[in-house]
Formats: structure tokens, sequence, C-alpha cells
């Protein structure tokens, strides 16, 4: 009969790293209650450079924790947490989200830099499991940011950006005040754009823009970084053999080999038990829409939209003409050189001054892909937000490096979308299954360019693919995943 589980456990750690060492250590099981089916899972949580304020942004940087398990080296599921029920480590703050998927760990004071946590703990409703099973535990961690609720403007300025948002007149912004639906059409006090541009693909200039789409005025946490392989790595290694089949970026769908390509060095022997990456700290190219869906659904997040990304850059700031998402028009213009190449410390050895610093087509330089997360902002002479490259709330390469996946207010599907997040838990054939998501490509557009691109196609208001769509992937495609605030 299955009424607990055992004590003596075989725990399995989950360490991932990024830019800034976000690390999940010592994990146990504590506080059993069998009948009433829970136990509490306690870790230490740390990571580097984090911050919190209550004046200029008023936000703060936070780990989004999600844990899955499996029973006799099944497969793994997702742990379901309870909301009322956690203790937080010193100096720190918990969030456990409504549905139970997970939790946000941020600071819970003003303050800056390396944060350590320990003994925290979670409460795992953990249902029926068999008396003497053995549980594996790992505990998933990721660099998110808050962006607080406010209004604030898209487009509309005396630059040259393609296909970017305006009301009435192309040097006008839209400001978005509310998350109530959004009139697309010609006139002030309407959402509009231009397709003029020869070869873009900015939208169908259709509306409205449903109430229920995310307009970026209510309050979301980010992803601080791109995707990175080191968390793709993590979240295939827990998949069925169906699954990983569907999600393989070394097959057909993705790079089509194992060894490296354009800095992607994610190897997976079709059958083996694990995927590895030797680059773990770089951003996941060679990533189609499925994978995506599926990634974000499975940790619990879910697409950012065009209108929040626009938010995430410059904030509550009224727009520039022609600006970076750190918020100005300079931008480096000399190749970058490169040292500790694919290592975690990778970094440029001659960061500009005084001037936007970004992984773009004239900066690239040798080798040619993308690099590493935060690579700039650890190899930045002054961490302003010109030299490290940083958004207004602290989120990192929104401008190059890789394309951004965003939902577009472009076509029908994209406007369908709802703030729906993903459960944890995606189908057996391995594909996302949130009813309000797009199932096709076409519903998710492209902006922020990459490192092949030119200046003109990372700049914030840039919608030149806001709506293009592509199928499969390539080299210059990432993305990262947000959540709604509670």
């Amino acid at each position: 009969m299955k009424t607990k589980i055992t004590l003596a456990l075989a725990m399995l750690a989950c360490l991932l790293t990024s830019a800034n060492n976000i690390t999940v250590s010592n994990i146990s099981l504590e506080n059993l209650n069998s009948p009433q089916n829970w136990v509490q899972v306690e870790f230490d949580l740390s990571w580097e450079n984090s911050w919190r304020l209550s004046a200029g942004p008023s936000n703060w940087d936070a780990a989004w924790i999600f844990i899955k398990y499996r029973v006799n080296s099944g497969n793994w599921a997702h742990a379901q947490l309870n909301q009322n029920d956690f203790v937080a480590a010193s100096g720190s703050t918990i969030d456990i989200t409504t549905d139970g998927v997970g939790a946000f760990v941020y600071r819970d004071t003003d303050g800056s830099g390396d944060l350590n946590l320990q003994n925290m703990r979670l409460r795992w409703d953990y249902g029926s499991i068999g008396t003497n099973d053995i549980i594996d535990v790992q505990v998933f961690a990721l660099e998110m940011v808050y962006v607080p609720q406010g209004e604030f403007s898209v487009g509309g300025t005396t630059g040259s950006e393609a296909g970017k948002f305006y009301s009435g007149f192309t040097n006008l912004s839209y400001k978005i005040t509310s998350e109530n639906a959004i009139t697309v059409a010609a006139g002030i006090g309407n959402l509009y754009y231009s397709t003029a541009v020869a070869g873009s693909r900015p939208g169908d200039q259709l509306g409205p823009i449903p109430a229920t789409f995310p307009k970026g005025f209510n309050a979301y946490y980010c992803m601080k970084y791109e995707m990175t392989q080191g968390q793709y790595v993590g979240f295939f290694n827990t998949l069925t053999a169906t699954q990983k089949t569907a999600n393989d970026i070394t097959g057909p769908n993705g790079k089509n080999q194992d060894t490296e390509l354009n800095r992607n060095t994610v190897s997976w022997v079709d059958g083996s038990a694990s995927a590895t990456t030797t680059s773990p700290d770089l951003p996941l190219n060679y990533v189609n829409n499925n994978t995506l869906y599926a990634y974000l659904d499975w940790a619990g997040l879910r697409p950012i939209t065009e209108l929040e990304y626009e938010k995430a850059c410059r904030g509550p700031i009224a727009p520039k003409a022609d600006e970076f998402a750190w918020g100005s028009a300079n931008i480096a213009a000399t190749a970058y050189t490169y040292i500790n190449q694919l290592q975690p410390n990778e970094l440029v050895s001659n960061p500009e001054v005084s001037t936007g610093n970004a992984i773009y087509g004239l900066t690239n330089g040798t080798p040619s892909g993308p690099k590493r997360v935060g690579i700039l902002a650890a190899s930045a002479n002054n961490k302003t937000r010109e030299e490290t490259g940083g958004s207004y709330y602290g989120i990192m390469e929104l401008s190059g490096n890789l394309y951004e996946r965003l939902i577009t207010v472009g076509n029908p599907e994209g406007r369908a979308f709802t703030a729906t997040h993903g459960n944890g838990i995606i189908s057996a054939a391995g594909l996302a299954n949130v009813s309000s998501w797009p199932t096709t490509n076409t519903g998710i557009g492209y902006r922020g360019g990459s490192f092949f691109n030119g200046s003109d196609y990372i700049r914030v208001s840039d919608r030149y693919d806001a709506a293009s769509v592509l199928e499969g992937s390539n080299n210059r495609l990432g993305f990262r995943g947000v959540r709604s605030s509670n």
C-alpha cells in the first residue's frame, strides 16, 4: 500500500551555472509528513551581483526555483509546492506562485552584491508515493529580473527604425497606461506602424490587441539572460526518449551534428541517456519554436511579448531616436577580442568606454557567433548601462548576441496569446500544451538582432522582423522567458 516515502533517499542536485554563477547545493528532504503526503525540500542557493533598489528602477533580481523528481529511476515529474508553507533563508523573501509550480527568491531589503542563502525550505506536496521508494530530486534555478507595474511608451521617435510603433505621427510614441485592449489604426490616440520599408515584416496593421494580451503594464519577471546551453541540457536530460527526439537540437531540426557549430557545443548521441555541453554559459542557438515552447512550459514560464520587450529595454523613460537597450544611440564600432573562449569567464579584453557595448556585426570579431551571457557586464571598465549593454531594469543582451523571440501583435495568432504560464508538464510527444500559445510558427516574431546583424536591427524600436514567420532554427535565434507577477 502506498502510504509514505522513505527518508533513505537518493538525492540528485542539478547545479546550474550562468554569468552570475547561480548555484543550488546541499539538497535534502526534511520533516516528512507521511499522513498528509508532504515533505520539505531544503537547499542552499547563491548567486553573484544580486541587487534590490527602492528608487530608480525600483526593482530587484531573483531566482526562479522549481523542482523535478522521479520515483525508482522512472520518468521525471514536476513537484507541486505548497503556497503557505516555506522557510526563507535569512536576508531573503520567498514568493510561491498561486499555482504551486515554482517560487521566486530575492533580497528582503535594499542592497547589492553576492547573495548566499542557506537552509531555505519549500514544502513539496508529493501525493502518493510508495513505501520505501527511492526518490531523486533536482532543484532548478534561473536568474530573473522583476519589471514593476507602470506606464511606458513604445516606438515613435525621429529615428529610422523599420516598422516602429507610433500614435498619429511616426515621431510620436504610443503610451501604454493599462492592460486594456488597444486599437490598431491610423490616427492620434491609436497604436499604428508602417509597412513601407522594403522587405520588412512588421505585421498586418490590424487589431485590436485584446485586453488578455500581455502589454507590459502589469508587473512581470523576465529572464536576466538569454536561454543558455547549460539550461537546455538540464531540461533535455529530464525528458523521456520520445520527448528527447522531439527536442533534439543536434538533429535535423537543429544544427544536425554533435560537434561544435557556431559556438553551439551541445552533443547528444541518439538514444543515450544524457546530452552534454562544454559551454554551458553560452546562449542557446539552433533552437526551433517547438523547443522554445516546450522549455518554457516545462519551466513554468511563458513567452515574452514584443510590448513587454520594449518595456524591459527602456522602462518608463521616453523613447529616444535609434536607441539601443542601454538607452542611447551610442554604440561601439570596433571588433572585440575575446579571452577564455567558451569558458564561464569568457571576456572581452577591449570593451569600449563611454559608449554602448553589444555583440553585433561590427564588434562580433573572431570567433563568430554568440558570446557568453553577461559577457559585456563582466568586461565593462565602468558598470554603466552603456558599457554593460544593460537595460533600464538590469536585463542583459536585449540588443544583439541572439535574436529575441517575441509574441507579435502583427498577426491574429500572436494577438490571441494570453498570459497563461506553463505548468511544468509537457506532452508525451515532447510539445508544450498551453492552449493560448501559438501552435505554429506564426505568432512568433524576432527583435533585438544578433551577433551577425548591423546596428539598425538591434535597436529597441526596430520591428523589421516583428511578424516574420520562420521555420526551423538557425545560428542567430535565441529566446528568454517571463512570468507574470502574482
